[in-house]
C-alpha cells in the first residue's frame, strides 16, 4: 500500500484487506492537509456510515481541528462519553494492529430553535435570505424570484426581517390597499404570487417553524473553537426533534456554511483545516432543489476550501449528490451497497463509476462488504488520488450510542454558548408597519380632511390681500441609501447590540444571505 505511505499528520481509517484478510502493516490513511478538498461517505443503511463519521471526528478533534456534526438520528452524542470495551472491539483492534483506548471528546450540543436538547440555534429571516427560504418553502423559480423582490423592498425601506411575523407583515402590507403603490414599484412581483408566498409562510409557521427564526442569532464563528486542552471542539447539532422537517434542517445547515463562507478569510491550502463539516442525510439538501440553489451549493463547495473548511456529504449513494457537486469531492469512503431492485443496481453502477480504476471487481465487492468495512480512495499529500483500498475500519473510542441525558444536560448547562438561549424581539418590520397602520387616518377621517380642505378654499368676492408668497425652497435632496440606513432605528439598534442581524450589510451572497459585520 505504497499509495498511503505519505508522511505528516493524518487520520487513520484502518487496515487494508485482501481476500478477506486484514494486513495490519498496510494502513489506510488520509493526510490532514487534504481534508479541505471535501469528501463523500456513502453506503446503505446499517453499513457503518455513522461510525465512520465518529471515527473521523475523534481523530480530527485529537489533532486540534474543530468539527461540526449534524446528528439526525441522535446517536453521535456519545462522543462526549468514553466508549465501553467488548469482545468485538478488542478483536477488531487486534486484527488491524491497533490499540483501542476508551476516550471522551470535548463536545457542544446545539438544537434548532431549542427543539430538543442543546443550545438553541436561530437565524434571522434577513440573514437566512430568499434563496434558502425558497428551498424550505418549496417555491418554484418564479416564486423564488418574487420572494427576492420582497427582501429587496424590505432592505430598501429599512424594514428588518428578524422572524416570520416580520416577513408576513411585509407581504401583507404589499398586498393591502395601503401597499398597492409599493407593490406596483416592484415590477416583477404580482399580488397573486405574493399571496401564494404568504400562504406558504402561514403553513410553515403552523408546523412550528416560528422557533427557528429570530434572535439571538447564532454566530457561526462559534464552530471554530478549541477546547482548553487544545483539542478541537466537536459541535453536534441534535436533530431528532425535527426529523419531520427535513427541508428545514438541511437548509439550515447550508445557512451555517454560507455564513462561514462570508466571514472566513482566504488562507489557501493550510496544513490542517480550520473546520470539517459533516453533512449527514445530504440527499435531503438536494431533493426538489432549484437550479439556482444547486448552482449556489456548487460554487460554495468549490470556493470554501480555500478558506480552510472541509465538507463531507454523508448519504446512501453517490447518486444522491448532483454530479457538479460530486466532482468537487476528492475523498471517498464507500460502505456496502445493496442491489435488490433496478434502482439499487443503478446506484451501484454509479458508485463503481466514481472510483478510480483498480484490481478489485468493485461491483461484486461493494455488495459483499461487511459492516464496518469500506472501499476508500482519498487524495495523497501531493493531491493525487490514492489506489482504491478495501479497508477494515477502526472502531471509535467514544461511546457508540447516545449519551445519557444527565451528561448532555450538564454539558449544556455549563456551555459558554448559553447566551444564545435568550429570545429577543426588537423593533423590526412588524412593529414599524403596525405603527404605520395605527397612525394612518381612517377612511372617515380622510374624508373629513378632504371636506375641510374644500371648505377652506377662498370664496368669490373681495378678500384681504394675501401675504406675499415665499420664495420656493430648493427641493430636498433624496438621502442616499447609506444615509437612510444610518438614520434608521435599525442601524441605531445595531450600535446598541453588536453582532445581531441589523449589523449585517444590505448586500446578499450566492444564497441571498446577508453578510455579517464583525
Amino acid at each position: 500500500m505504497a499509495g498511503y505511505s505519505f508522511a505528516g499528520p493524518a487520520l487513520e481509517f484502518g487496515a487494508a484487506v485482501v481476500d478477506d484478510q486484514p494486513y495490519p502493516d498496510a494502513k489506510v490513511r488520509i493526510p490532514l492537509g487534504v481534508l479541505n478538498r471535501h469528501g463523500l461517505v456513502a453506503g446503505a443503511t446499517g453499513t457503518g456510515k455513522t461510525k465512520t463519521l465518529q471515527l473521523m471526528a475523534e481523530q480530527l478533534s485529537g489533532q486540534g481541528v474543530p468539527v461540526f456534526l449534524a446528528d439526525v438520528k441522535g446517536d453521535l452524542s456519545g462522543m462526549a462519553v468514553a466508549g465501553e470495551s467488548n469482545d468485538r472491539i478488542t478483536t477488531r483492534a487486534a486484527s488491524i494492529g491497533e490499540e483501542w483506548a476508551a476516550t471522551a471528546y470535548p463536545c457542544e450540543f446545539l438544537s434548532l430553535g431549542g427543539m430538543g436538547k442543546g443550545i438553541p440555534v436561530r437565524a434571522t429571516i434577513t440573514s437566512f435570505g430568499p434563496v434558502l427560504l425558497s428551498k424550505v418553502l418549496g417555491l418554484n423559480a418564479t416564486q423564488e424570484s418574487s420572494l427576492g423582490l420582497v427582501f429587496h423592498y424590505a432592505d430598501q425601506n429599512g424594514l428588518a426581517l428578524l422572524d416570520l411575523k416580520d416577513l408576513r407583515e411585509v407581504i401583507q402590507h404589499l398586498t393591502s390597499d395601503e401597499g398597492k403603490a409599493d407593490l406596483k414599484s416592484l415590477g416583477g412581483l404580482s399580488s397573486a404570487t405574493a399571496g401564494v408566498i404568504l400562504r406558504e409562510l402561514i403553513g410553515f409557521a403552523d408546523q412550528g417553524a416560528e422557533a427557528f427564526f429570530g434572535e439571538t442569532e447564532f454566530d457561526s464563528a462559534e464552530l471554530l473553537r478549541l477546547a482548553p486542552d487544545g483539542r478541537g471542539m466537536v459541535t453536534i447539532l441534535e436533530l431528532p426533534a425535527v426529523q419531520d422537517r427535513p427541508a428545514l434542517f438541511s437548509t439550515f445547515l447550508m445557512w451555517l456554511l454560507a455564513d462561514l463562507f462570508h466571514d472566513l478569510p482566504e488562507i489557501g491550502d493550510p496544513d490542517k483545516p480550520k473546520l470539517v463539516f459533516f453533512f449527514d442525510e445530504a440527499h435531503l439538501l438536494f431533493d426538489s432543489a432549484s437550479k439556482s440553489f444547486l448552482d449556489a451549493i456548487q460554487q460554495t463547495v468549490r470556493l470554501i476550501r480555500s478558506k480552510g473548511v472541509g465538507i463531507f456529504f454523508v448519504t446512501q449513494s453517490p447518486k444522491d449528490v448532483p454530479s457538479a457537486v460530486l466532482a468537487q469531492l476528492g475523498n471517498r469512503v464507500q460502505h456496502a451497497l445493496r442491489a435488490f431492485t433496478p434502482d439499487d443496481a443503478k446506484a451501484l453502477k454509479a458508485a463503481v463509476s466514481t472510483c478510480p480504476h483498480s484490481g478489485y471487481d468493485l461491483g461484486t465487492l461493494l455488495t459483499s462488504l461487511g459492516t464496518g468495512e469500506a472501499v476508500i480512495t482519498v487524495l495523497s499529500d501531493k493531491g493525487a488520488p490514492t489506489p482504491v483500498a478495501w479497508t477494515r475500519m477502526r472502531a471509535p473510542q467514544s461511546l457508540m450510542a447516545p449519551s445519557p441525558d444527565a451528561v448532555m444536560d450538564a454539558i449544556v448547562a455549563a456551555s459558554p454558548l448559553a447566551r444564545y438561549a435568550a429570545v429577543v424581539d426588537r423593533e423590526s418590520a412588524y412593529e414599524k408597519l403596525q405603527a404605520r397602520l395605527q397612525t394612518a387616518p381612517t377612511p372617515e377621517q380622510a374624508a373629513g380632511q378632504a371636506t375641510g380642505q374644500a371648505a377652506g378654499q377662498a370664496p368669490d368676492g373681495p378678500q384681504d390681500a394675501a401675504p406675499a408668497p415665499r420664495a420656493p425652497r430648493a427641493p430636498k435632496e433624496e438621502p442616499s441609501m447609506v444615509e437612510k440606513v444610518v438614520a434608521s432605528s435599525a442601524f441605531r439598534s445595531m450600535v446598541r447590540s453588536a453582532g445581531t442581524v441589523i449589523g449585517r450589510e444590505i448586500t446578499r451572497s450566492l444564497f441571498g444571505t446577508a453578510r455579517r459585520s464583525r
